[in-house]
């Protein structure tokens, strides 16, 4: 007796995705279901970068779709297809940057461009082509951070090649000036600085572009919300009331202007001793979680306060490429899955799929 797709399409619903909490089917995840006989053929459609996942999901069809009665030969291709979902309203998408996440944060020293860097390096790590650009025009970090020391290159006198670092492709004004040159800058300059980074790179099909903004509600703020395709934004924040004070400041900026919020990053959460172990809340704790049950946001990962990562950030190596099977990596990938994850969950972006009209008198 053949096996009827009703029976394939049942089982498919019966396995959840861990990183969406869906069914297969309600995400239509599951497509392509080819029955030969008893033999199952069955593709599966990931929205958002899962390289570490595929194989665990891919046994997990598998074994289920086994145990049906009487099944033979089961395969299952499980890849991931990233897609450009929808920004604010009458703003164009850039060409070859498919998604835009804005990490900020109401203050500075709360750790923005530490969790910016390695969220990005986290989204490349699980598959993604992923670019990052600086934003900080007045103390640009990224540049240190990456350990990228040399200047960008143009072809053609006009736009700037990228520079690269671990599988990154990265814009920041600090590849453009010397290390010590104060940005003396008034806010126009600064903004029109921030839109020829922005524009005049020549980006290489990135998946994901992750701008590091700089701390506060200010010029480059407004320029983003206003004239560049954002689609969601990341709050960084730690749980001391003062930054958190600061952090609903540039949360409730975004929901101004209409940029979604994906969710908020709580930085220096708990403080661990390298010494004896003992784990801490130096900065208190919850205040994330209160800022999110505020504003109905979600809470995407708490990090730890560790040595480790500021010396590896200053190093030249942040964490995520320096101790990829670590701890804090692990966080921070599981944060990136689930900021791709929620862009995922937004409409796709149909501007392409239409063609330009135009009226003439004829």
């Amino acid at each position: 007796m053949s096996l009827t797709e009703q029976q394939v399409q049942s089982t498919l619903k019966e396995i959840i995705d861990p990183n969406t909490g869906k069914d297969l089917v309600a995400t239509r995840s599951a497509r392509n279901i080819k029955i030969d006989g008893n033999d199952i053929a069955v593709d599966v459609e990931l929205g958002y970068p899962a390289k570490s996942q595929i194989d665990g999901l891919r046994k997990t069809v598998i074994d289920r779709l086994k145990a049906l009665p009487g099944a033979g030969n089961v395969s299952a291709n499980v890849y991931s297809r990233i897609e450009s979902h929808s920004v604010q309203r009458g703003v164009k998408l850039i060409p070859q940057v498919k998604n835009i996440i804005a990490v900020a944060s109401g203050k500075g020293g709360v750790g923005k461009s530490t969790t910016a860097v390695n969220l990005a390096l986290a989204l490349a790590a699980e598959g993604a082509r992923v670019g990052v650009l600086d934003a900080d025009i007045y103390g640009p970090s990224q540049p240190q951070m990456l350990g990228i020391s040399d200047r960008p290159e143009s072809a053609d006198g006009k736009s700037l090649e990228p520079m690269q670092a671990y599988d990154l492709q990265a814009m920041s004004i600090g590849f453009l000036i010397d290390v010590e040159t104060p940005m003396v800058w008034r806010g126009p300059m600064v903004t029109q600085a921030l839109q020829q980074l922005l524009n005049d790179t020549r980006w290489h099909d990135i998946d994901y572009l992750v701008i590091d903004l700089p701390p506060g509600t200010g010029d480059i703020q407004l320029t983003l919300a206003q004239q560049v395709p954002v689609t969601g934004a990341v709050i960084v924040t730690t749980p001391q009331d003062i930054a958190l004070l600061d952090a609903r400041k540039g949360l409730k900026m975004f929901e101004k202007v209409g940029i979604p919020i994906l969710g908020i990053v709580e930085n220096m959460s708990i403080h661990i001793c390298s010494k004896c172990g003992h784990e801490e809340h130096i900065f208190g704790a919850g205040g994330a979680e209160r800022m999110g049950k505020d504003y109905d946001v979600e809470v995407l990962g708490h990090l730890p306060l560790d040595i480790s990562i500021r010396e590896q950030a200053d190093s030249g190596r942040p964490t995520v490429v320096a101790d990829p099977d670590g701890r804090v990596a692990e966080i921070y990938r599981a944060i990136a899955r689930r900021v791709a994850v929620k862009i995922a969950d937004k409409a796709k972006d149909m501007t392409a799929k239409f063609p330009n009209i135009v009226v003439q008198n004829t």
